[in-house]
């Protein structure tokens, strides 16, 4: 009698981990293409093509200042444009409500680290890193750039600027940062699973708006 119901926990029990395996495979298999797939178009800063346009994605402001995340991305983007490795920056943020200016901080940011205002352009409708891709190319007319943000990220940044029609490279910001990188590393496999939605359905951006003229001002600017 014990040995039957040992022998029926122990199938139940395989069962179990074969049903949690097959959910964990499920869960990582995007995220692994994504490094797969995007593996050649992510440089370190030295060696990334030279581009016309960094889009830079944001990450949180608090008290009229980028998280240390964020400063850290803007930092990488001011280096790209000092080395002429880019003529133009583009930063996407969030601005949906009049006290959470993302993109406004994220200028000021670079402006004080020595990049022109001239050479900055804001998109106020950067919600997500899809609507920040496909705003880059349908909204800003930019056809090539290269990405900059966390590098536990930029697999599926540069993933998702490429799905969007994009020739997209990306630089990553691989300092470490206590609490937010361990999260960003835990949630990028839930986050690419929605990224893959994505890239399937391609759907339009949350805001998108008419086509702006303020990349092209920009390049063009003495």
């Amino acid at each position: 009698m014990i040995s039957r119901v040992v022998r029926g926990l122990r199938r139940r029990l395989g069962l179990v981990l074969l049903v949690a395996g097959l959910v964990v495979c499920l869960a990582l298999a995007p995220i692994g293409w994504a490094y797969a797939d995007t593996a050649s178009h992510r440089k370190a800063v030295q060696d990334v093509p030279v581009t016309p346009v960094a889009l830079v994605l944001g990450a949180g402001i608090r008290d009229g200042e980028p998280s240390l995340s964020l400063a850290g991305r803007l930092d990488v983007a001011a280096d790209l444009y000092r080395r002429g490795k880019v003529k133009v920056l583009l930063v996407s943020g969030d601005n949906r409500v009049k006290e959470y200016d993302e993109p406004t901080v994220m200028r000021d940011h670079l402006v004080k680290r020595g990049v022109p205002a001239r050479r900055i352009v804001r998109d106020y409708a950067g919600r997500d890193t899809w609507d920040s891709c496909i705003r880059a190319k349908r909204v800003f007319g930019v056809e090539r750039l290269t990405v900059v943000t966390q590098s536990f990220h930029l697999p599926r940044a540069v993933a998702l600027c490429r799905a969007a029609g994009l020739d997209a490279w990306g630089v990553g910001h691989s300092t470490w940062i206590r609490g937010a990188t361990e999260v960003g590393y835990a949630r990028e496999p839930l986050a690419m699973m929605k990224a893959t939605t994505d890239i399937v359905r391609r759907p339009d951006p949350a805001v998108l708006g008419r086509p702006e003229n303020g990349v092209r001002e920009a390049l063009a600017a003495n």
